[in-house]
């Protein structure tokens, strides 16, 4: 089917670029808010749940609707759903943008996610029809770079648009870019043939488990319900219950939600595993700093936003360099060092930080170094399950492995939001979320700063668990990765 639909569309790098601009929008929205949470709860009145929902609620809708929405477009066509999918975003940044109270903010921002993940899934389902294989590796390389560094200067765009225009400013520049990616789609991505839409039925079941499944475990770990002190613990105990009834329900379904026979590959498990800790470990760092910057140190958005720049830097320029070195390296040695770098990263902010001004200075290099290694992490585990997978089931693996990772987003958000507000009132935490706890007293600050330590070094410790994973992919080598160079001279041609 990607031969076919290559041949329909002679230029499938221009339905790259095309689709590329739908990716910009949702991670920018994804990363952005992060850095202007404080004035928007500030401006909103939010108290410590609304805030935390305001980042949670698009994260849990995207990542719980990402198998539904690839299923469904296996069904019901990609483009119309892709098509759809950016239009619900649009939309919803609008709403956004006009939003009054944070419950309107919360409702928006989740019908903003719902759009995102249907722009996510047929992204990547679209790149996989469009390239014929000899260029579909490179394809998925680029698309997870542009992904990632789409995410890392969302929060330096939403620094920078606060300061400006307010909090409102984030979705001032996301929605002319939604319009774009609309215009654009609508005139590059060619229509799927009437042959290549699947009969098959849904999985309703596999999708009301897995989307129960997530919202279970999201709930067990947001602060504002240990209120109720048996909440957390029911649903923790749910999670296990559901997350058994899904995997029984997929297991044994002709037509499952997701191929659980991927998982049999050990390669493909691994990498999948790698992915999934890597965003544990490295996503909420960003929100960490900033939080940390503006509510101790009374730092302004735009600061927190330039603050957290030295990962994108470091982002940037790991990933340019991965390509060559995948020429002497396997990807099994370069996600190692990649996991290892985010493991020295995020040790060392958390040694360096303190209740004074001058540990903002001294976070950069670690952040710095956190940006190497998501960088050198991200292009060879991209290939590596390119190479692992066969080649006609490259776009569900790496589906798979996008579905994993915004997993491993918002599993990272909601515990580091959760550790690191843990003994502090609700006033407190509120003033944490408003980025006015230095009013409360130094016993307040240096129990959040404790915290906020104190998560720093568990998500280092989740990254060095990372390293033995990567440690454990396969050895053969597989010197044919996924090469940036060889993709920009692949666009030369198809231009």
């Amino acid at each position: 089917m990607a031969s076919l639909t290559a041949r329909r569309h002679p230029y499938p790098w221009r339905v790259f670029a095309a689709t590329s601009i739908g990716v910009v929008a949702v991670f920018i929205s994804l990363s952005g808010l992060t850095v202007a949470l404080p004035t928007v709860t500030r401006e909103l009145d939010a108290s410590g749940a609304q805030s935390t929902w305001i980042l949670l609620g698009y994260m849990l809708v995207t990542t719980a609707l990402i198998l539904v929405f690839g299923r469904l477009a296996d069904i019901l066509g990609r483009r119309p759903l892709y098509l759809a999918g950016l239009v619900t975003f649009t939309v919803a940044t609008g709403l956004c943008l006009l939003a009054p109270s944070a419950g309107w903010l919360i409702a928006a921002r989740v019908l903003q996610g719902v759009g995102a993940a249907a722009v996510v899934t047929n992204n990547t389902a679209l790149l996989t029809d469009t390239f014929p294989p000899r260029l579909l590796g490179r394809a998925l390389g680029w698309n997870a770079t542009v992904a990632a560094v789409a995410q890392v200067v969302g929060p330096l765009i939403g620094g920078a648009a606060t300061a400006a225009l307010g909090w409102r400013g984030l979705f001032v520049v996301v929605l002319p870019v939604g319009i774009a990616a609309i215009v654009a789609s609508l005139w590059v991505i060619p229509r799927s043939p009437r042959t290549s839409v699947i009969r098959e039925p849904f999985d309703l079941t596999g999708a009301v488990l897995s989307t129960a499944l997530l919202t279970a475990v999201v709930l067990a770990l947001t602060p504002g319900v240990d209120s109720v002190p048996w909440l957390p613990w029911a649903c923790g105990g749910a999670s296990f219950v559901l997350s058994m009834a899904f995997v029984v329900v997929q297991v044994r379904r002709t037509h499952p939600l997701v191929d659980v026979s991927l998982f049999r590959e050990r390669g493909i498990a691994l990498v999948l595993v790698a992915v999934l800790v890597n965003a544990v470990a490295t996503y909420a760092v960003t929100l960490l700093v900033s939080l940390y910057g503006q509510a101790v140190n009374g730092i302004s958005a735009v600061a927190a936003g330039a603050l957290v720049m030295p990962v994108a830097f470091g982002t940037v320029i790991a990933a340019a360099a991965a390509g060559s070195l995948m020429l002497r390296f396997s990807p099994r040695v370069l996600t190692a060092i990649g996991m290892g770098l985010n493991a020295i990263g995020l040790l060392g902010v958390a040694l360096v930080l303190s209740d004074d001004g001058g540990a903002l200075a001294a976070t950069a290099p670690f952040l710095f170094v956190l940006g190497c290694g998501s960088g050198l992490f991200m292009t060879p585990s991209t290939s590596a399950l390119m190479l692992t997978a066969p080649s006609d089931r490259r776009g569900i693996a790496n589906g798979l492995r996008s579905t994993l990772q915004n997993v491993g987003y918002l599993l990272s958000t909601a515990l580091a939001l959760v550790f690191a507000t843990v003994g502090l009132s609700a006033t407190a935490r509120q003033a944490a979320y408003g980025g006015t706890l230095g009013a409360l007293g130094s016993d307040e600050v240096a129990r959040f700063v404790d915290n906020v330590r104190y998560v720093s070094l568990a998500l280092a410790a989740v990254a060095v668990v990372g390293v033995f994973v990567c440690l454990s992919f396969p050895r053969r080598n597989v010197t044919a990765a996924v090469h940036p160079l060889e993709s920009v001279t692949s666009l030369k041609e198809s231009a």
